[in-house]
Order: C-alpha cells, then structure tokens, then sequence
C-alpha cells in the first residue's frame, strides 16, 4: 500500500450528512479571520513554509538518484559510484527527516501558541455573557466550543495546512523531474495517478458509508443493553414480564449488525485489491512504454531513467489521494472556525457602561422603579415592581413558585438588565455604576450553594484573596461553622470535594455564608439559603442569618416564618407583580395571598 494512502479508509476522508448540512460559506472575510490568528507568528510561519519545501523537496531526491544507482553504478559495475550514491541517497533521506523533525516543532509551536490565545480569548469572552448564555445555551455545547473545536484548529495547522503544501510540492518537484527526463513517459504517469485514485476513493466512501451504518447499529445494540442490564432497566423487565421481548430486541440487531459487518469487511477486501491493482498497473504501463520507447525508437531513455520514473509515479500515489481528499478537511476546519466564531460574535448582553460610575462610601440603598423583565418577550415574569430599601432595613419578598422572586433580585447585581423601568443603587442606575464595583456591594446566598473542588480555605478566600487565619475564623465563627471546621484533623485545609461533595448542605451553606461574610458587602441577598435543609441545620443556619438580618442591608427570600418576621417589610409576589405589602400582622388580617401562603407554608414552620 503506497504512503499516505490510509485516507479513504479513516474517518476524517469523508463528511457525514449532518457537516455537509453544517458546511459554512467560505468568504474572502472569513478566511481574514481565520488568518489572523497566524498574523503574530508569521516569521515562525514562513520559516515553516521555507522548512516544508525543503524538507519535501530532499525527501523527493532518493528516487530521483535511483537511476543514478542503477546507471552509473550497476549497468556499468563502478562501485566507487554505487556508494557515493547510495550514500548520497541515504544522507538526503537523512536530511529530509531532520529538517521534517525541525519543522514539525515550529509548526506544533504556532498551533500550541494560537490556540493558546484562542483559548484565552473564547475564555475571557465567556467570563463576560449574561447569566441568559449560560441557562440558554447546553453546557456540553459551551465546554465542546472550548474544548473539542480550539483542539480541532491546532490538528488544521498542523496536518491540514502543513499536508496541503507538503503534498503540493512533492507533486511539482516529481512532475518536474520526470518531464525532464522524458515528456513521453511523464504525461502517461499525469493520466496514470488519477485512474488509480478515483476508484481508491470511490472504494473508500463505499466502506465509510458501510462503517457510519455499523456504527449506527452498534449504537442501537449499545443502548438496548444499557437499558435492559442495568438495575433499573433490569427491574422494569422482570416487574412487566419483557425477558422474551427484549430477547427477540437484540437478536433483531444483532442479526442486522452480523450482516453489515461482513459487507464492511468484503468491501475492505475489494478495497485493498483495487489498491493493489493500481499499484502494481501504474509502474507496469510506464516500465512497458519505456521498454518500447527504448527498443523501437531509438530513445536515449536508460534503464536508470525509467526506473526513477516508476519511483516517482509511486511517489505520487499519496499525495495525489490526499489533495483529492483536501476539499473535506478544509471544509471541516472551516467548520470549525465557524463554530468557534459564532460564540466570539456573541455580544455580552451586560456590558461595562462607556463611562461608568464609581459610588464613594457605598450605603446600600436600593430603589426598583416601576421595573418589568422577561426572559421571553411572550411571557412577562415582573411587572411594574416599585419598592425601596434603605441602608440598614431588610425586606423579605414571598410569594408562590414561579411568581419571580429569585429574578427580583438577580436585577440587582445585573446578572439580568430590566426590560422596562430602573433600579438604582444609592440613587445611581445599577447600569451606569462600574459592574465591578456593583457586584462588589451585593452578596447572595443562594438555595444551590456551590462550592469549587478544594479546600475550605480555597473557598473562603475566593471572597477575598488576602484574608488573614484570623479573618477567616472570625467569618466562620459568625457562620456558625468553626465548631465543625475545629473537630476537623486538617481544620480550614480541609478538603470539600466536588462542588463539595464530602460536606453535608447545611455545612456547605454556612460556609457560604461565611465566604459572603469575608466579601463584606453592603447588601447581604439570601435566596431560600434553608428551604432545602433538615430542621437541625435550618436553625444553625437560622442562627446565623439572624444577626446579619439585624445589622445589615438586606433582602430575603425565605419559606421560614421567623426570617420573614424579621424583615422590617414584606413583599408578596404574585404573577410578576407586587400584590400586597405590609408587615406580618396587617397581611394576615389583610386575608389576601400572603394569608393564604401563611397557613399553608410559613405556619408549619414557625418555631
């Protein structure tokens, strides 16, 4: 099988109906685009380019030499010849490698250090999306885009580009020599090369169609057995009495599969034999022209001379096959580049005001004025909200599941930006005060506490970087978690696990509270930070909100009765809009939402 050849059989030769589908326009902007990334390393580029030439050009030598050898060498028995060239054929095969190996490393050194800032860029672009990007779009998706497709464009700069210019010059550099040997011979080689790639090509899609149908089969077969042997499925197939009919299931596709898979091998078999054919009719056309061109004409072809050319038609076989297969790869790796380039267009909903404004000695006083917002035009989720908290005082915003509670005060730290309306934070539109600064001000805890893979320590300096031991102890005392942290053998270097894992929830939301704590910031936001607890962490909990509710600028979310009774204010929210207001006593009299919600939720659990 001649170099290169393995094409055909392999999976990146061929697209499947969903790319052809997927296949981007190539516009002259687009390849701008994708060239620019190249611009910072050009020199290192071009001394790529310099390398390929050179090392395709030497590696084209030692069948160029090959009539050397046999004419000068063999036919007329000189030995000193016969060494000098072999010897010369092995140091240029020699020097091909080497200078290969060189420009392997350059072009791996511009593939790493553009992904490289590919990767930087797409990741400091994300950083920057709404919260909308990321409940909108599949996490899968997003890490894939970060992932699979930057690591797709190191594998184009590295085999695409380097294999088109590689293949291009072995072509140029074979076709040059053998018209210079003889035009006859050469032409008959041009016309040779196609007829043995075409049917080699046309062989392969047939077994990479076979392949993708297999593949298809074997996924089937997969997941009728992930379904029916696990605990699970297994259970359900013996509570409804299914052995038989799972049974005659898989026997079904296993049948069809057999069947595919002995097509796919037969098809390999006429694969291979089509090769070989090629293979061995191409040097035995030239060998037989040249044979006549030599007896019944008089040519001053030598032996030597048509050897050289039966080594360079054979040289061609590969890079013929891989230039007739180019269009597909530089089809997928403009794909590629369009994916990656459909998340960087993306423009960041919440964006840093063009001259933002820095709040001196922040208060915390919040004002939402007649505010509106939705995630989908077609269905409002807050309508005309208006309320104020003033430095100091708390609120507790009540309602039913889904009336836009937890949205109300997503607005604030603009996680989401109204659609209609203002919320001002010390008297200033949170759109125009520094985003960093805003978020800075605003701490939430929420009901989903997540927690980074590391220690407790790790954690609570996320909150602030140069935090002292005795900060941290301190905020952990107020969060009533240092009893817990103390009895541990490695106290703050205790290690949480997984989105910690290892840490029971109600362990894990005090040291949230604590990390919230450490931030210090002038409105405090708990977000059912103990709807999802049993009724012993609830109240450490409880212990530890309940001072910061006291002393600080706060709001609350909270299906727990004395929370709420803590609040100087209540809010209930009903269907986007504030539907009543008022403290505890005046909304149950008032017999209204918040009555309703008292005796079927807060009541039982008051203490």
């Amino acid at each position: 099988m001649p170099p290169g050849m393995g094409g055909p059989m392999g999976r990146n030769s061929y697209m499947t109906d969903e790319e052809k589908a997927k296949v981007p326009k190539i516009t002259r902007s687009l390849l701008n685009r994708v060239f620019s990334y190249l611009k910072p390393y050009r020199l290192q580029l071009i001394l790529s380019v310099l390398l390929i030439a050179l090392s395709s050009s030497l590696s084209t030598m030692p069948s160029i030499l090959t009539g050397k050898i046999i004419d000068e060498g063999l036919i007329k028995k000189d030995l000193n010849s016969l060494i000098f060239y072999i010897l010369m054929s092995f140091g240029l095969t020699l020097g091909a490698s080497l200078i290969g190996v060189a420009q392997s490393f350059i072009n791996t050194w511009i593939a790493q250090h553009t992904t490289y800032d590919m990767r930087n860029q797409m990741f400091r672009h994300l950083q920057m999306m709404s919260q909308r990007f990321f409940t909108s779009n599949n996490q899968g998706d997003i890490i894939t885009r970060m992932t699979s497709d930057i690591d797709g464009v190191e594998r184009v700069i590295t085999n695409t580009f380097s294999s088109i210019l590689s293949n291009s010059i072995t072509l140029i550099v074979a076709l040059v020599a053998m018209y210079q040997r003889n035009w006859v011979l050469a032409t008959l080689g041009i016309i040779i090369v196609p007829l043995f790639a075409i049917p080699t090509r046309k062989a392969g899609e047939t077994r990479w169609t076979l392949t993708q149908e297999a593949q298809a089969k074997n996924d089937e077969i997969n997941g009728i057995l992930n379904e029916t042997l696990s605990v699970s499925g297994q259970l359900l197939v013996k509570l409804f009495g299914k052995e038989k009919y799972e049974y005659r299931r898989y026997r079904r596709a296993n049948r069809k599969m057999i069947k595919l898979n002995i097509k796919q091998n037969m098809a390999g078999r006429w694969f291979f034999v089509v090769i070989s054919t090629f293979t061995n009719i191409g040097p035995m056309l030239l060998y037989l022209a040249g044979g006549i061109l030599m007896m019944k004409y008089d040519s001053e072809l030598t032996v030597g001379d048509i050897s050289v050319m039966v080594a360079l038609l054979t040289r061609m076989y590969g890079p013929v096959n891989s230039l007739l297969n180019v269009q597909v790869d530089w089809m997928r790796s403009m794909a590629l580049f369009s994916r990656i380039f459909e998340y960087l267009d993306m423009k960041p909903e919440i964006e840093e005001p063009e001259n933002p404004v820095r709040i001196e000695d922040p208060k915390g006083n919040i004002v939402f004025d007649n505010v509106s917002f939705y995630y989908d035009p077609e269905r409002m989720i807050l309508k005309n909200i208006s309320f104020e908290l003033k430095p100091g005082k708390s609120i507790a915003i009540v309602g039913p599941s889904g009336s836009g509670k937890s949205t109300i005060i997503n607005l604030i730290p603009r996680l989401y930006d109204v659609v209609g309306g203002t919320v001002t934070f010390d008297g200033v539109n949170v759109k125009d005060i520094e985003l960093g600064q805003l978020r800075d001000q605003v701490g939430i805890v929420s009901q989903e506490t997540y927690l980074f893979n590391g220690t407790i320590r790790d954690n609570l300096l996320y909150a602030k970087e140069d935090a002292t031991d005795e900060e941290m102890i301190e905020a952990c005392r107020k969060a009533n978690i240092y009893d817990f942290i103390s009895t541990q053998e490695n106290g703050l270097d205790t290690v949480v696990g997984n989105r910690g894992l290892k840490l029971s929830g109600g362990e894990k939301q005090r040291i949230s509270i604590a990390r919230i704590l450490l931030k210090n910031p002038t409105v405090f936001i708990f977000d059912e930070a103990t709807s999802a607890l049993d009724s012993i962490s609830e109240n450490r909990i409880q212990e530890a909100i309940d001072p910061i509710i006291k002393s600080k600028t706060s709001i609350l979310i909270a299906h727990r009765l004395s929370t709420i009774l803590a609040a100087d204010e209540i809010l209930v929210i009903k269907d986007g809009c504030i539907a009543e207001r008022g403290s505890h006593k005046e909304l149950v009299k008032a017999g209204g939402v918040y009555q309703e919600l008292y005796e079927t939720q807060f009541e039982k659990n008051a203490d």
